[in-house]
Formats: C-alpha cells, sequence, structure tokens
C-alpha cells in the first residue's frame, strides 16, 4: 500500500535525519529518487523549491509535496504525519531527559560533538541540490543575483525570489 510506504520511508527520514530540513534533503534524495524511484531529478528539485518557497518547515513542506504527488491528498497525509511523528516524539523524552540531567557535562559535550556534523550535512545538502541546479550559465547567473541581494545588499528574501522568478520568466 502506497500510504504505508510514504509513512514508513518519512518516518525514516524524519527519524535519521538531524539538523533541520535541509540536513533532510540527502536522504529525502536517496530515498524518493535512488531507491523509490518515485519521482525524478527535475521533480525533486521542483519540488524543493517549492518547500523553500512555502511557509513552514522545508521537511514537512517537501513530505507534503512528495506525498501528495504519489498519492494524492491521503499520500501527502501519511508523508507528513510520518516525518513529524519521530521529531515530535524525539523531542517529548529529550525534554524529559534535559530537564532531569541537565546538569551532566557529557550532556553539553554531546550537543557540543553534533553541531559540526549538522553542519557538514547542511553543507551535503547545498552540494547535492547545486550540482543539479546549475546546468547552464543563466541557472548561475540567477543563483549570483540572488545571492548578491540576499547577502551583500540585505534585500528581504521574499523580494528576491520575485527577483528570481521575474529573471526566470525573462531568461527561459
Amino acid at each position: 500500500m502506497i500510504y504505508l510506504s510514504l509513512f514508513s520511508v518519512f518516518f525514516k527520514i524524519g527519524a535519521f535525519s538531524f539538523g533541520g530540513g535541509y540536513a533532510m534533503i540527502p536522504l529525502i534524495e536517496k530515498e524518493i529518487i535512488d531507491i523509490h524511484h518515485w519521482l525524478s531529478v527535475d521533480q525533486f528539485l521542483d519540488i524543493i523549491a517549492i518547500s523553500q518557497m512555502t511557509p513552514g518547515p522545508i521537511a514537512i513542506n517537501a513530505a507534503t509535496f512528495v506525498g501528495y504527488k504519489i498519492g494524492g491528498f491521503w499520500g501527502s497525509v501519511a508523508a507528513t504525519i510520518g516525518v513529524t511523528a519521530p521529531s515530535f516524539l524525539i523531542i517529548i523524552i529529550l525534554a524529559l531527559l534535559i530537564m532531569r540531567y541537565r546538569h551532566l557535562p557529557w550532556l553539553d559535550a554531546f550537543f557540543k560533538g553534533v553541531r559540526p556534523a549538522v553542519i557538514a550535512l547542511i553543507i551535503q545538502a547545498a552540494y547535492s541540490v547545486g550540482k543539479s541546479s546549475f546546468a547552464s550559465i543563466k541557472d548561475v547567473l540567477v543563483a549570483v543575483v540572488v545571492f548578491v541581494g540576499l547577502y551583500l545588499l540585505k534585500i528581504n528574501p521574499l523580494i528576491m525570489i520575485v527577483v528570481a522568478a521575474t529573471l526566470g520568466i525573462a531568461m527561459y
């Protein structure tokens, strides 16, 4: 049954991806494209782009969009519940444990060790999406314009999305 498959795949993604939505992208890509062949690379990149532009966490948006693409409304429900359930359960358990053991030095050391690993996962996700996204000089140009607008000129990200969409319409 596709709904159970979507739930279990996204439950695994939610359970074994730490560091937020961007850190989940490589695992989502591997499961959705490489293992299950539910989507093409182009479809996946479109879903990631839409997931980044819509309000809410990228992993939940991606799960919802992938679930809908694969199994319609109930597919989106199964995937969304699947990706959120592990975090919900883990947060409840961790909150109880941290409240009880917050004074232990190993807990602080644990978090200091996990932070660099999360950064590495985010860098890998950027590389993975980036290498598939830059197929032409036009793609690089749009990325450079948006980067300059966001980080050098400090333009609001929503405005830069509109700029990128306008450039896309004009150039492609």
